[in-house]
């Protein structure tokens, strides 16, 4: 068993690996990651509106989402690719953001963490593409894991996040 305190995708002499989970136990596991996007009060405004140049922006988001969980292992090299289950995003409007938060599931042998961050980075990037029109200076921030739920090490939760 390797060492819990080392880097998993990396081998004793340094060299890139994909991890072998194949002794590992297939549990339900579920993990929340979110971010934002920063922009204009004037795109808040669009968005509140449907008035985006491009279209209804929050679907077209939610949609890349989703896909962009679908294919993490496509897009990050030593994920495995996993049974995904079930993608929620939402996305919530506030004067200056369009918070987005992610929650991936499955029943697999590895987490879903890089599906819930995937999810968010890439439904943030198809909403700057959506608003870049308006605000060219729209920006992603914050993509992070909230909370991990299931598998060997079971629950976790972001430091910070806790009540």
């Amino acid at each position: 068993m390797p060492d819990e305190s080392l880097l998993t995708h990396v081998d004793h002499t340094g060299a890139a690996r994909m991890v072998d989970v194949s002794s590992k136990a297939i549990t339900v596991r579920r993990a929340t990651a979110a971010g934002r996007v920063v922009t204009t009060p004037e795109v808040i405004a669009l968005l509140r509106g449907e008035g985006l140049p491009k279209g209804d922006a929050m679907a077209v988001a939610r949609l890349a989402g989703i896909m962009g969980a679908k294919r993490t292992p496509d897009l990050i090299p030593l994920c495995h690719p996993i049974g995904l289950h079930g993608v929620e995003l939402a996305l919530d409007l506030t004067d200056t953001t369009v918070e987005i938060t992610a929650v991936t599931k499955t029943a697999d042998r590895t987490g879903v963490e890089m599906e819930a961050l995937t999810a968010v980075a890439t439904c943030g990037l198809a909403m700057i593409d959506m608003i870049k029109a308006v605000d060219p200076a729209a920006s992603i921030e914050a993509v992070r894991v909230l909370r991990k739920e299931g598998g060997k090490t079971g629950d976790w939760v972001r430091p910070e996040d806790r009540p």
